[in-house]
C-alpha cells in the first residue's frame, strides 16, 4: 500500500499555486512537497493537516491509500 494525493491537481486549481508558494504556507521546502506530490515522501500528520487547511478540504480528501499492485516476485 501507499499513499497517493491530489496535492498538484489542487495547486493549480489554486490560481497555479507554485510548489515554493505551497512550501512557505506550511513550513517545509519546495523540495518536501515535491516529494509528498510524487509519492516519495508520506507526510507527517502535521504536515498533512497543514496542506488541507491551505486547500481548506478535508485531509481524506487531499491524501488517499494506493492498492498494492500485484507483486510478481510472490509467485516464485
Amino acid at each position: 500500500m501507499g499513499l497517493g494525493n491530489r496535492i498538484r491537481k489542487l495547486r493549480f486549481e489554486k490560481g497555479e499555486m507554485t510548489q515554493q508558494q505551497l512550501a512557505d504556507l506550511i513550513g517545509t521546502s519546495r523540495m518536501t512537497v515535491y516529494s509528498i506530490e510524487t509519492g516519495r515522501f508520506v507526510p507527517s500528520t502535521l504536515l498533512a493537516l497543514k496542506i488541507a487547511k491551505v486547500f481548506g478540504k478535508p485531509v481524506e480528501e487531499i491524501f488517499f491509500i494506493l492498492e498494492e499492485k500485484h507483486d510478481r516476485r510472490k509467485k516464485r
